[in-house]
């Protein structure tokens, strides 16, 4: 996977007005756009070249395969699968919206939409997008190997000792590259919202503002947090990988994250955990108030 500075963009949608507003909207972004003026051509050119888009902007409703047929497909290729997909409709009820995201959908989006929020919805793809592709190119350039280890113990205090281990510890399990993004996802929550107190409606209003990154770094450096650590327990056996993760936060209500809700379809943020327990793990299990989860990897 490369990682490239200029994001690509693909635009799916039959409406010929619709695919030229976006690409106004986006004119001024920076990231090279391409469009698809149905499902069939779109599939056709995601098969072909995997690898060469990094966000999807998906109409639902077309003629010959609609969106959710292309979420399918998106869905069941090891690749794709890991792409941003923006699912744009006319159709915003609360079951449109779960099958949407069910389907695989990461954002939703619903006609019409304001340019800003349009543009709110892409930032926020695009920021994870490029921690994807980060990490995906620390899990390729790294050349050790953690398959021997059978019990590991290991404190993490900063978003990048989460990455850095994350993307370390991910090389001993099967299907590295879909177990990274899930552990890089439920450690960055650790420090963020459990050792640091980001409640989820800060992160909402931070993210809005363009600055998280800045807003965990100043915490980190308060005289409350600077001894805050969270602890993973790293343990192997013949059939499956256990990992522990717990931090020193309060805990949380994690039963509402666990699968993907529609009342959240329109946040900036609140689906890792989710797609952490969809597509990541084979199991995902919160212990206690919520502030340590286990999962496990089967070999």
């Amino acid at each position: 996977m490369l990682n490239r500075q200029t994001l690509r963009l693909l635009i799916v949608d039959d409406d010929d007005f619709n695919r030229d507003i976006i690409e106004e909207y986006l004119d001024e972004s920076g990231y090279e756009i391409t469009t698809a003026d149905d499902g069939d051509v779109a599939i056709e050119m995601l098969e072909r070249e995997p690898t060469r888009f990094d966000i999807i902007l998906l109409d639902r409703m077309m003629p010959r395969m609609d969106g959710m047929e292309v979420m399918s497909r998106i869905m069941q290729h090891p690749q794709l699968s890991a792409i941003p997909v923006i699912l744009q409709t006319a159709r915003a009820g609360k079951q449109d919206i779960l099958e949407g995201m069910q389907a695989g959908a990461h954002y939703y989006l619903t006609k019409p939409f304001e340019e800003a929020m349009l543009k709110t919805v892409v930032k926020t793809a695009e920021s994870e997008r490029r921690r994807y592709l980060e990490l995906q190119h620390d899990l390729e350039q790294s050349a050790r190997t953690l398959g021997l280890m059978a019990l590991g113990r290991f404190n993490f205090q900063t978003l990048e000792q989460a990455n850095d281990l994350a993307t370390m510890l991910a090389k001993a399990c099967p299907n590295a590259e879909r177990v990274v993004t899930g552990l890089s996802e439920l450690m960055i929550n650790a420090v963020e919202h459990g050792n640091l107190g980001i409640s989820y409606d800060k992160k909402s209003e931070i993210n809005a503002k363009g600055c998280w990154r800045e807003e965990v770094e100043k915490r980190l450096q308060h005289p409350e947090n600077r001894d805050k650590w969270a602890e993973l327990l790293f343990q192997q056996s013949e059939n499956e990988i256990t990992v522990t993760i717990k931090d020193q936060g309060t805990g949380f209500d994690w039963s509402n994250y666990l699968e993907f809700n529609p009342d959240r379809a329109f946040d900036s943020h609140g689906r890792g955990i989710a797609m952490a327990n969809t597509l990541s793990f084979d199991q995902l299990e919160y212990l206690g108030c919520g502030n340590e989860v286990r999962i496990t990897i089967l070999k």
